[in-house]
């Protein structure tokens, strides 16, 4: 048997493993449910294909339809995690996020199936990302080719969202909006969960875990191999001199106590805050919890205080 098969060139357990035949073996996020009607909120979903060259897709919610009436619902864009190389939209613990999202904050949701690293090394997902915001434009003014996003979404009141790397990708797209704009879109807001940003320089309780930070930094690498580091602007906000050109009035950080990210959430707070974006941020911060704790155990009290709080978020001046 040719040893190339079996030999490893990258390990990054416990989420993949890259062998030196080029086989990527992805350990975890690998599971997918199909849409679906739900039963217990009534939530809607199916899925589209946005770009038949790329294969960039996006699974879309609405909310029950007897709660809807004439007017048009909030539309949610979101960003899934998995740093860059694992996980879906179609992994069944974002379609049961987004699914319960949706039934609380009764929006219609457009969760984006990006191509992953390390076949798809970033810049791609930010790419892929965009261009699904194109297509999303494309239904303003009741045009476009999807019935959902013409007959239930207001592209007056969009948001972002996104956790881990989604949060990282989020960010990004509200900057590109604030740098290009969006014809016929406008950004309310973006929900950034657990965000993955990075640095060289570290911060906060980063000073202390060398292990942890040399991981961070390794899959940064792995997953852009053209990056020029851990200041690259793509992964850290403090670098972008464009950070001022958020293209929302309202962010909402939320961070978990024994997250190692938190520290990078709340400096995100600040750099926002110093950047001359002049709109408002917030941060929610869960204690006792771990990184993207409400996607294990969506039902823990924790959780459920953040899915309401994001869900208040994107209704705030609601009628």
């Amino acid at each position: 048997m040719d040893s190339s098969t079996s030999e490893i060139a990258y390990d990054h357990s416990p989420f993949l493993k890259i062998y030196k035949d080029g086989r990527v073996e992805r350990i975890a996020g690998t599971e997918v449910v199909p849409p679906s009607l739900d039963p217990q909120t009534g939530v809607e979903s199916k899925d589209v294909v946005i770009s038949p060259e790329t294969g960039v897709s996006a699974r879309l919610y609405i909310p029950k339809r007897t709660n809807q009436t004439d007017r048009k619902l909030p539309l949610l864009v979101y960003f899934h995690g998995g740093g860059f190389c694992i996980e879906t939209a179609f992994s069944p613990q974002y379609h049961r996020y987004v699914n319960s999202l949706v039934a609380e904050a009764n929006v219609v949701a457009v969760s984006v199936e990006y191509r992953r690293a390390p076949e798809h090394p970033l810049p791609t997902a930010y790419n892929d990302s965009w261009a699904v915001l194109e297509w999303v434009a494309s239904h303003a003014d009741g045009k476009g080719p999807e019935e959902w996003l013409t007959n239930y979404g207001d592209l007056e009141r969009v948001f972002f969202a996104g956790d881990s790397a989604g949060a990282n990708i989020a960010h990004h797209m509200g900057l590109r909006v604030g740098a290009e704009g969006l014809d016929g879109v406008k950004v309310e807001g973006i929900v950034l969960v657990h965000p993955y940003f990075w640095g060289t320089e570290p911060i906060g309780g980063e000073a202390t875990e060398a292990e942890s930070r040399a991981k961070v930094d390794r899959l940064w690498r792995f997953t852009c191999p053209a990056t020029s580091g851990s200041d690259d602007p793509y992964i850290n906000p403090a670098s972008d001199p464009k950070l001022g050109s958020m293209g929302c009035g309202r962010v909402l950080i939320c961070v978990a106590e024994q997250d190692f990210l938190k520290y990078r959430g709340w400096y995100y707070r600040d750099l926002l805050g110093k950047s001359g974006w002049g709109g408002v941020v917030e941060v929610m911060e869960a204690s006792g919890n771990d990184h993207v704790f409400h996607l294990v155990d969506p039902v823990c009290e924790n959780a459920v205080a953040m899915l309401k709080r994001t869900a208040a978020f994107i209704n705030r001046g609601e009628p």
